[in-house]
């Protein structure tokens, strides 16, 4: 999440012993001695040496955190205006590593074979070791229609991979494969995912969830998995499916108070979706997909199944600077209800199930071929074992076998 505001630059009250004005002195002498003695001159006008000081600073805070140039501010301002091209894939910081959290389903990333967990070596022939989060973004972004090429790092691979991607509008349905799951004799389990969190999503979410209900659903398995996040109200109202509105879905907290925002599930006085619920998480579920595993596990709601989420739960301000640069700085990080942090822990699973990287990669390859159009020749695949989807499917069993034959085991609400 992102916040835009204009502030005036004030140094906060500090201890005596710690004196800003003695610290700026210091940065005031090394500037000058630059500006003096490098051998370049070229290379020591003022607002070049202070531009590249304060994005020194910011980089060292986090891979969030950075400063824009009056260029690269409007440039951002434009962009959150404007229509872009772009591959469908979210990039983190991982091991001081630009790596790909999850490519978004019915992407050019998607379809194109990016996996997660990818290290991006090169963009456009251009190394990344000294690249930093905004950038890598900036250059994977670009006119509709335009290529990026990149050189991959993956774990079972002896040497980088190349692609040649096409940037598209990325304007993909984020609910899929609704379902009802084989089990002529037992309950009647549904399944849904969730490959990203944007303005549509909840009410995809709640069309699907009504078809399932009316052909006699019994439980559902929500699958987060690959969730990279997207809209923070969005993921907010995914969640109020399941929660009495008005119930706390997810807080910030940051040194500032301003930084503290509480989000509740809406409608309130509305009721909840009740029947058993598993929600699948994995290492690539991250941001949004992270609040509402956090939310439903902490109410009691949902039983998660997986793995660990990624851990990518942080609020960035951005304050604009008098001379038309701004700063974007990390002032808050996302708690879950239950006072959890999510940002670099992650939501942890009630019940761990993680699968193989070859059986994840068969996973994506699956998804794949479903998004391919009808009459298309489709790629044989060997068959997944989706542990997790297993696993979940196998206690949703339990719990309404226990419910039917009334033994007091798990009611609905958990």
């Amino acid at each position: 999440m992102c916040l835009l505001t204009v502030a005036p630059c004030l140094f906060a009250q500090e201890d005596e012993d710690v004196s800003p004005y003695r610290e700026m002195k210091t940065l005031a002498r090394a500037v000058e001695l630059i500006r003096q003695d490098y051998v370049d001159e070229d290379k020591t006008g003022y607002e070049e040496l202070i531009y590249s000081a304060m994005r020194g600073m910011l980089e060292e805070l986090d891979p969030h955190s950075d400063f824009m140039d009056p260029k690269d501010f409007k440039g951002m301002q434009e962009d959150t205006k404007s229509e872009f091209g772009g591959l469908g894939v979210v990039v983190g910081m991982k091991n001081e590593r630009l790596t790909i959290v999850s490519p978004m389903e019915g992407t050019p990333g998607f379809r194109a074979g990016l996996l997660p967990g990818d290290v991006l070596l090169e963009i456009d022939g251009r190394s990344t070791e000294k690249m930093t989060l905004r950038d890598a973004v900036d250059k994977l972004r670009g006119e509709p229609g335009t290529a990026v090429k990149l050189a991959i790092g993956r774990s079972d691979a002896p040497k980088p991979i190349n692609f040649n991607i096409e940037r598209e509008v990325i304007k993909v349905p984020s609910v899929r494969g609704a379902k009802i799951l084989d089990d002529v004799a037992g309950p009647k389990i549904g399944y849904v995912r969730i490959s990203q969190f944007s303005e549509p999503t909840v009410k995809e979410f709640a069309k699907a969830l009504s078809q399932l209900e009316k052909q006699g659903m019994e439980a559902l398995i929500l699958d987060l998995r690959f969730n990279p996040g997207g809209l923070l109200g969005s993921a907010v109202e995914v969640a109020g499916e399941f929660l009495p509105g008005g119930a706390l879905v997810a807080y910030t907290e940051g040194r500032s108070p301003s930084a503290g925002r509480r989000y509740l599930a809406p409608g309130k006085g509305r009721k909840p979706r009740n029947y058993p619920l598993a929600v699948l998480v994995n290492g690539s579920s991250a941001s949004g997909a992270e609040i509402v595993a956090g939310a439903l596990k902490d109410s009691g709601r949902a039983l998660l199944v997986g793995e660990t989420t990624f851990g990518k739960g942080s609020v960035q301000s951005v304050v604009s600077l008098p001379d038309g640069s701004a700063v974007r700085l990390t002032t808050a990080k996302y708690f879950t209800p239950g006072k959890q942090p999510i940002h670099e822990k992650g939501v942890s699973p009630h019940v761990r199930a993680p699968m193989t990287g070859e059986d994840e990669a068969r996973l994506l390859a699956e998804r794949r071929r479903e998004d391919l159009p009808a009459g298309s020749e489709k790629e044989e695949i060997g068959g997944v074992d989706d542990v997790p989807l297993q696993r979940a499917a196998d206690a949703l069993r339990g719990v309404l076998l226990h419910a039917r034959e009334g033994t007091g085991g798990p009611s609905s609400e958990g």
